[in-house]
């Protein structure tokens, strides 16, 4: 029933890329002392959905309210920056992923919440809440 909403699309993508994005962030923990692993990381998820859903674009109500939405190129791993590589060539920094593992975890929360709150009004729209 809700499987053709875009509300639902969209947070069950969002959920998806922030465990996508977690994924990536364990693997490296995991890398921290292998020698030459090198950190990278995915592309936003703002940028991922412009890329696959064309279909979602915004609609403007009046001329200038939106700017056209920016299309990046193919998503792919990008080699992160870091300061200096440690000694055996790793740039993996144990530090600057548990934020990054905190900030997905915030991510992930707020597509929850977002899907959440959908089946809230719908179901009060339905007279069930």
């Amino acid at each position: 029933m809700h499987s053709s909403l875009d509300v639902f699309q969209t947070a069950t993508a969002m959920a998806r890329h922030a465990g996508s994005r977690q994924a990536v962030v364990a693997r490296y923990i995991a890398n921290a002392d292998t020698p030459g692993f090198r950190a990278q990381s995915i592309a936003a998820f703002k940028d991922v959905y412009a890329d696959k859903n064309t279909a979602a674009e915004l609609r403007q109500t009046r001329p200038g309210h939106l700017a056209p939405p920016q299309m990046s190129g193919p998503v792919r791993m990008v080699e992160t920056p870091s300061g200096t590589p440690s000694p055996n060539g790793n740039t993996v920094s144990i530090e600057d992923e548990l934020l990054n593992s905190v900030a997905i975890g915030r991510e992930h929360n707020r597509a929850l919440t977002i899907y959440r709150h959908a089946l809230t009004v719908m179901r009060t729209s339905l007279g069930r809440g």
